[in-house]
C-alpha cells in the first residue's frame, strides 16, 4: 500500500504512514497504488553521507548547548558524573525523537531526512537504542564506522548496518 500523501510504501494493514505519519485510507491507498504502477516510481533516496554530517553537527550544537548550560549551572563535582549525564541526555535525544513519529533528530528534520526500518517503517524504542549505542563502535574504529555511508550502497553507516536501519531523504 502507497501513502497518498508522499507515495512511498508501507504495510498493507498500516494506518498511518510510516514516513509522514498522516492517515492511510483503503480508497485514497488503493488509488495512488494503482496510479503509480503506471507510472515510473521514483526510488527511495538513500540520506548521503555529508547530509548525515550536516544533521549531526546541527545535533550536536543543540545537544551541547543544552549539556552545557545545566552542567554550568548544577556543578556535580566530579567529571564522571557529568559525562554519565551527558551520555543518558544523548541516548534519550536520539532513541525517543528517532523512534517517535516525526523519525528524526532536530538536525535531521532540518536537512529532511529521516531514519527507519530496513522496510521504510518507525523504527522502535529499541532498535534506536542500539543505533545509538552502535555509534560508539563506529566512533572507536576511528570514524571508519561513520565513514561507511559514503560507502555502502544503501548509504548505511555501521551502526545503522548493526541495527537494521536506514536513512532516507522525507
Amino acid at each position: 500500500m502507497f501513502c497518498p500523501h508522499c507515495g512511498k510504501p508501507n504495510p498493507d494493514d498500516a494506518q498511518y504512514c510510516q514516513i509522514c505519519g498522516r492517515e492511510l485510507s483503503n480508497a485514497a491507498t488503493q488509488a495512488t497504488a494503482q496510479a503509480q504502477q503506471s507510472i515510473n516510481i521514483a526510488p527511495v533516496q538513500y540520506a548521503g553521507f555529508w547530509r548525515r554530517v550536516l544533521a549531526s553537527l546541527i545535533d550536536g550544537i543543540l545537544l551541547s548547548l543544552v549539556t552545557g548550560s545545566f552542567t554550568w549551572v548544577v556543578d556535580f563535582g566530579d567529571f564522571k558524573v557529568s559525562y554519565g549525564l551527558g551520555v543518558v541526555v544523548q541516548w534519550l535525544y536520539y532513541a525517543l525523537l528517532e523512534s517517535s513519529n516525526y523519525q528524526a533528530t532536530l538536525g535531521k528534520m532540518a536537512i529532511g531526512i529521516v531514519v527507519t526500518d530496513e522496510q521504510y517503517r518507525r523504527i522502535t524504542f529499541g532498535r534506536a537504542t542500539g543505533r545509538f549505542f552502535g555509534k560508539f563502535l563506529s566512533a572507536v574504529i576511528l570514524g571508519i564506522g561513520f565513514m561507511m555511508a559514503g560507502f555502502t550502497q544503501k548509504k548505511q553507516a555501521l551502526h545503522d548496518v548493526l541495527a537494521g536501519t536506514l536513512v532516507v531523504q522525507k
